[in-house]
């Protein structure tokens, strides 16, 4: 079964200026999150969606989904929450875990950003696409600048082979019970130091295929990416 788990737990501490957390801000009068749900929701390939979330926003995510199934004539999907962790990873393994006996340990599970509302319906299924033949995909970005190293933080004391960097994007697809044993074989603590979505992967050894991403494809990181995302809506109407 492939399952799209949504990441909206986040505060949204480097967007200033706002109260609310940037996947609920409203543009043009739908949250960021809509966005995502919708192109979530009517991608043929997904079966069950996963929202990781506070409690208090469970029953306007609910709301969207209702809105975006009846829009779009869908089937219904099986619409599951989890409650946020204490970081980005333990929030994807309170997911996971909810996901376990739910879902087989071959199914797929893609980790998406609640803050990337221009994902297409398109990388998503490339990525479920891509999932058959490996352990899991990540879409990724060449290195267009010279990368410079500092291990001083203060002058430059090597330079990086740019050809062999590359930088990560999301959805990221895992086969389900490779990736939870990933997840678990972290904890306590060394969970808390992952960055990425694809670390525990590669970490515990998995077989992770890179495939095109997509420089549309932003996070709404800063408040001048979300002012980026309110014009780009406002143009395209």
């Amino acid at each position: 079964m492939n399952t799209a788990i949504i990441l909206s737990g986040g505060i949204g501490s480097r967007v200033k200026g706002i109260d609310t957390p940037k996947q609920y801000v409203r543009v043009l009068g739908r949250p960021v999150i809509y966005y995502v749900l919708c192109t979530v929701l009517t991608c043929s390939q997904v079966e069950m969606c996963l929202v990781v979330a506070a409690k208090e926003y469970h029953d306007l995510i609910r709301e969207q989904c209702e809105d975006i199934v009846s829009q779009y004539n869908k089937g219904e999907i099986k619409l599951e929450f989890a409650l946020p962790g204490e970081s980005r990873q333990l929030s994807i393994l309170n997911g996971l875990n909810v996901l376990e006996g739910k879902i087989s340990d071959d199914s797929i599970v893609a980790v998406i950003d609640a803050a990337r509302p221009n994902m297409t319906g398109r990388q998503l299924s490339e990525c479920f696409d891509a999932s058959k033949a490996c352990d899991g995909v990540l879409p990724v970005l060449p290195m267009k600048d010279t990368i410079y190293m500092s291990e001083d933080e203060g002058h430059i004391t090597g330079l990086l082979d740019r050809r062999k960097l590359f930088a990560g994007q999301a959805p990221e697809c895992f086969r389900f019970k490779k990736y939870l044993d990933a997840n678990k074989a972290l904890l306590p603590d060394r969970i808390l130091s992952i960055n990425g979505s694809s670390e525990p992967a590669v970490l515990a050894g998995m077989k992770i295929k890179m495939i095109s991403g997509d420089e549309k494809n932003y996070k709404i990181t800063t408040i001048e990416d979300l002012e980026r995302f309110k014009e780009e809506c406002t143009q395209n109407q």
